[in-house]
């Protein structure tokens, strides 16, 4: 809808004797509200295109910021696997909630520092209301807890990282 169109329309909607006209597209929604009848009196109040252009350059913009930050990320990232590199990540087996402890009212099954056998209990994860122990397959040290208490999980999500010598 092109502005001779919109003018025509106020035009038209004040003749009328309308109070108040709404008009919606799937372009464009428009609102005429005229004064009282025969004062000669029109408000165009809103104009509103119903797709949103605005959005996506703002978006836009977000993005240019953090692309310079971009490269540096994989640095880390980089530096983070030759680091985690000699670790073995244990996974999760299962879609579900993690848990640390057995309970609420108990300690967490492991804690960073804690040596583990092959067949040791590192978590629960809770599926339709099922808890799930989760096992090493590994002896070692526990290096890293990746995961926060009380959070879901993917499966084949790290939980773990432990130092095998």
């Amino acid at each position: 809808m092109d502005i001779k169109e919109i003018q025509s329309l106020i035009k038209f909607v004040a003749k009328s004797g309308a109070s108040e006209v709404k008009l919606e597209t799937d372009d464009i929604k428009i609102t005429i509200r005229t004064g009282s009848p025969g004062s000669g009196e029109t408000t165009f109040v809103q104009s509103i295109p119903m797709a949103q252009p605005p959005v996506a350059p703002t978006a836009a913009q977000q993005t240019q910021p953090e692309a310079p930050t971009t490269p540096a990320t994989p640095a880390k990232e980089t530096e983070k696997k030759e680091d985690d590199s000699k670790y073995i990540t244990i996974k999760s087996p299962i879609i579900g909630t993690f848990y640390r402890k057995p309970s609420p009212d108990k300690p967490a099954f492991v804690e960073v520092g804690d040596k583990i056998a092959a067949g040791d209990v590192l978590c629960v994860i809770e599926a339709m209301k099922l808890f799930n122990d989760i096992e090493s397959e590994v002896a070692g040290t526990i290096v890293k807890v990746l995961v926060d208490d009380s959070s879901p999980v993917e499966f084949d999500q790290p939980l773990f990282l432990v130092d095998p010598s």
